[in-house]
C-alpha cells in the first residue's frame, strides 16, 4: 500500500473501519492530514492506493471534537465505487493484522 494523489472525487459508499487513530497510525504511518482540533469535518485523513491500484481515502467524519488516540471510532473509506472501498478496507485490515504479529 502506498500514498496516492489520485483520490479527488472519491465518495463514501457505506464502508467503514472501526479503529483507533493510533491503530491507523501504527498500520499506515502518519496521516496526510492531521488537525485534531475538532474544528473541521475531519481530524485525520489518508489518501492511499492498494496493491491492485485502487485509490481511496480513510477519514473520520463529523466528530467535531478532538479524537482521543486510543478511542475506537468509525472511519469512513471513500472510493470510486463500493466494491473498491470494500477491497481497500480488507487490504488495510490485512496490513494492520500483519503489523501486530
Amino acid at each position: 500500500m502506498k500514498r496516492s494523489n489520485k483520490t479527488a472525487g472519491t465518495s463514501f459508499y457505506n464502508t467503514i473501519l472501526k479503529a483507533t487513530p493510533q491503530e491507523l497510525i501504527d498500520a499506515l504511518g502518519k496521516p496526510d492530514y492531521f488537525d485534531n482540533t475538532g474544528m473541521s469535518k475531519t481530524n485525520m485523513e489518508y489518501s492511499l492506493e492498494t496493491s491492485n491500484g485502487i485509490h481511496f481515502t480513510i477519514y473520520d467524519w463529523k466528530e467535531y471534537r478532538p479524537l482521543h488516540m486510543d478511542e475506537r471510532i468509525e472511519f469512513h473509506i471513500g472510493g470510486f465505487n463500493g466494491t473498491q472501498t470494500e477491497e481497500a478496507k480488507w487490504e488495510v485490515i490485512s496490513l494492520w493484522v500483519n503489523k501486530l504479529k
